[in-house]
């Protein structure tokens, strides 16, 4: 019997790399579709989150909300005992296996699903405006610091939303829903060009 198991998938290509490559550029709400990343989502108790912070090499935050940040790496709290750990530009798999190793036999659940979403940042003076068309939070910086991330929606698709400075966003966002979403925000931004 032939193991697929742990064969690499080949990497898939963006569904927004024609989107991005014919976006406008407009300086008050600027749009760009992020590179390829690792996510993992991990779920375990205290000693295994502290674990996992280590071998992952960003401490897993324990606030609700929020995420923690080193060597561009992003390790995102979603909910009690989960976290999704994103990786800009690395595979998956030595990541996969250096947590996995870390963890020995410590009660967890690690799972890559860096094929399951892309993301997209949106930066500018405006950005939250923009946002706001499609997302019914309170963007404001005191109501969502930098520093926060939490599960939303965008019009009708699910997003993780992430603000990664006073003026800038990230959206981590399911394949399928992608294209929607950048149309969204592309049509929200008409009104800055």
């Amino acid at each position: 019997m032939l193991d697929i198991s742990r064969r690499p998938l080949p990497p898939a290509a963006s569904p927004l790399d024609a989107l991005a490559g014919a976006a406008k550029a407009v300086p008050a709400a600027s749009l760009r579709a992020l590179p390829a990343s690792a996510r993992l989502a991990f779920r375990g108790g205290e000693r295994a989150a502290g674990l996992a912070g280590i071998a992952f090499g960003v401490e897993l935050p324990r606030e609700a909300c929020r995420f923690n940040t080193a060597s561009g790496k992003l390790a995102l709290w979603l909910g009690p005992d989960e976290w999704v750990l994103l990786a800009p530009g690395l595979d998956p798999a030595p990541l996969f296996e250096g947590i996995e190793a870390s963890l020995g036999s410590e009660p967890h659940a690690l799972v890559d699903i860096s094929s399951r979403s892309v993301g997209i940042e949106l930066s500018g003076a405006r950005a939250a405006f923009v946002l706001n068309q499609g997302c019914p939070l309170d963007l404001s910086t005191a109501a969502f610091p930098v520093g926060m991330c939490t599960r939303t929606i965008f019009a009708k698709s699910e997003i993780v939303l992430i603000r990664t400075a006073p003026d800038a966003f990230q959206i981590d966002v399911w394949r399928s829903f992608a294209a929607y979403v950048w149309g969204l925000l592309e049509e929200a931004r008409r009104e800055f060009e």
